[in-house]
């Protein structure tokens, strides 16, 4: 069981890029014990020219993210945010290793999806 997370980056290390300018997304697997998995660095259409956004930009943004419970950037406008929220992908804006955020994300999904009597007995 893991979670696929996908990192605004240019390089596979840090988190760098605005969601909006990004022409990439490094998607990882995230593990339980917050190591992960490079899956791919996937290609995607910037959404942000002169500042705006169209609507079938945007929509193809969510689309190649699908399959990811949440996405890593280095910033990330309020309409895009709440784009990828409505879509069920969870937003976390902070430029920051890769490998930190792995294990932080892997704490905070593993709290976030215990069973019903394990958080009982916290």
């Amino acid at each position: 069981m893991g979670w696929r997370v996908a990192a605004a980056s240019i390089d596979g290390i840090l988190v760098t890029e605005h969601y909006g300018r990004s022409k990439w997304f490094y998607i990882v697997d995230v593990q339980p014990d917050g190591t992960f998995v490079s899956v791919e660095r996937r290609s995607v259409t910037p959404l942000c020219e002169s500042g705006s956004h169209s609507e079938s930009g945007m929509a193809f943004g969510i689309q190649a993210l699908r399959d990811c419970v949440a996405v890593l950037v280095a910033v990330i406008g309020p309409s895009a945010r709440k784009q990828l929220e409505l879509a069920g992908i969870a937003v976390f804006e902070q430029p920051v290793i890769i490998e930190d955020a792995a294990q932080k994300l892997a704490a905070y999904y593993g709290r976030i999806n215990q069973p019903e009597s394990n958080i009982e007995n916290t």
